[in-house]
């Protein structure tokens, strides 16, 4: 079996390393937002699953401690909703990276 030849390979890698800080530019600008209780609650994160904003509407906000129970739930859904969300974003992101190499064996 031959050595492919290892300019290219380099070459390869030096894509590879560029392709990969574009991702995480492209990432890090992705912003995301998702809520839940019908908008009591919302986020935004960016593609890296960074929590950029948390907002609690003041109705949300209760005395008992059922309802701190309540809007904790609400906080995990909503956090957990938007990681969904940058899921497929990065996903989506990624497949159109990788579309433009042409590897064998990624298609």
């Amino acid at each position: 079996m031959p050595f492919p030849d290892l300019g290219k390979m380099k070459e390869m890698m030096s894509q590879a390393r560029e392709m990969q800080a574009q991702m995480e530019q492209k990432l890090a600008a992705t912003i995301i937002e998702a809520e839940s209780g019908g908008g009591m609650v919302s986020v935004r994160i960016n593609g890296k699953k960074e929590v950029l904003r948390l907002k609690i509407e003041p109705t949300a906000l209760g005395a008992t401690t059922g309802d701190i129970e309540l809007l904790e739930d609400l906080i995990a859904a909503a956090i957990n909703e938007a990681g969904r969300r940058a899921d497929e974003a990065i996903k989506s992101s990624v497949s159109g990276l990788m579309s433009g190499l042409n590897l064998p064996g990624l298609e």
